[in-house]
């Protein structure tokens, strides 16, 4: 378990350290408003708009997080010719991210997610998307660039929402470069893709999609534990982390004893991106020094920053050592009175 003293010397040793992501980037557009009435054409509310705002969505909401640790972030990806891909890539560089590893695909619209809220409650959804596999000339281009930049990196994560920018050459590839050069490649993966991720050194699927990866249902304990043990098998991966929701989350690594941790959220009000904080925060632990339970405890606080923000949100070291302050007072509290 890890102290505050310990913490806080962690959390100081991720600034400068450099990540690429590679996947689906998305623009995220979040409309703002009130509800006061029905509609009379339909039993809907009227949301009346107040403001609207636009983040960076999917692997590009990962290469955020890193940003707000003080990492410096090379963002691969695919975006359209058009003027979502071009507020996308200002959002990201106006972030310090940096972009020349985004390709732009004439043929293909920028995958946008638009939230309607009303009282900051998120009442519906619209995704405007290309999801086709990307083609030969853009994973070239997307492989040449991630590999000129290679010595330069700790590691890279591949952020996969089955968009067709992760596919199987283009991920063979940068596993095979990457391990070969003693560096690590985290993966958050997606069910449609669980072949191509064979020897990553770490996956972090949630429970549904570990799962599904494995055919079952986990009903119990027991079955988490087993899961993860094979997941491990399947894969020959280093590790697998499994984010459980309520339940913490769950490492496996190879030849040592599984850990559950605990969730460490205070309140939920929205868990858009909490996957994207999760593995930023896991895989710039790693860089930094920690050791994967280490790393896996500093990400499970991370998670518990995000979720109690509405949108898709990122952590910083500051957030995360003040929510380890918040959790730690009733302990702290009980000690002192016992």
């Amino acid at each position: 378990m890890l102290t505050r003293t310990r913490l806080k010397k962690l959390l100081t040793q991720f600034a400068g350290h450099r990540l690429a992501v590679l996947g689906d980037v998305m623009l995220d557009e979040f409309v703002w408003g009130r509800v006061d009435r029905i509609s009379p054409e339909a039993p809907v509310p009227v949301v009346q708009v107040k403001k609207e705002t636009w983040r960076a969505g999917g692997a590009a909401n990962v290469a955020s997080n890193l940003r707000s640790f003080g990492a410096r972030a090379h963002i691969f990806g695919v975006i359209g010719d058009d003027g979502n891909g071009r507020k996308l890539a200002e959002t990201l560089r106006a972030e310090g991210i940096d972009t020349a590893g985004l390709v732009t695909d004439s043929g293909r619209r920028t995958s946008v997610k638009t939230r309607i809220l009303g009282q900051n409650q998120q009442m519906i959804r619209i995704d405007r998307e290309a999801t086709e596999a990307i083609d030969y000339e853009r994973q070239k281009a997307i492989l040449d660039h991630l590999t000129r930049l290679l010595p330069e990196l700790d590691g890279v994560i591949v952020s996969d929402y089955a968009k067709g920018v992760v596919v199987g050459d283009l991920l063979t590839l940068v596993i095979e470069r990457f391990k070969k050069a003693g560096k690590f490649v985290a993966v958050d993966p997606k069910l449609k893709n669980y072949p191509l991720y064979k020897k990553a050194s770490i996956i972090t699927p949630n429970t549904r999609e570990a799962e599904a990866a494995l055919g079952r249902v986990f009903e119990n304990e027991a079955d988490v534990l087993q899961g993860g043990a094979d997941l491990l098998e399947q894969f020959r991966t280093d590790a697998v982390l499994i984010t459980r929701g309520e339940h913490g989350m769950s490492l496996f690594e190879k030849g040592k004893k599984p850990i559950t941790i605990p969730t460490q959220a205070i309140e939920v009000f929205d868990v858009t991106g909490a996957g994207d904080t999760v593995i930023a925060t896991f895989s710039l632990a790693l860089a930094g020094g920690c050791t994967m339970p280490e790393a896996a405890e500093i990400a499970n606080l991370a998670a518990g920053v995000v979720v109690g923000i509405v949108g898709t949100a990122t952590a910083s070291a500051d957030s995360v050592l003040a929510h380890f302050d918040r959790i730690s007072l009733p302990e702290r509290h009980a000690t002192d009175q016992g």
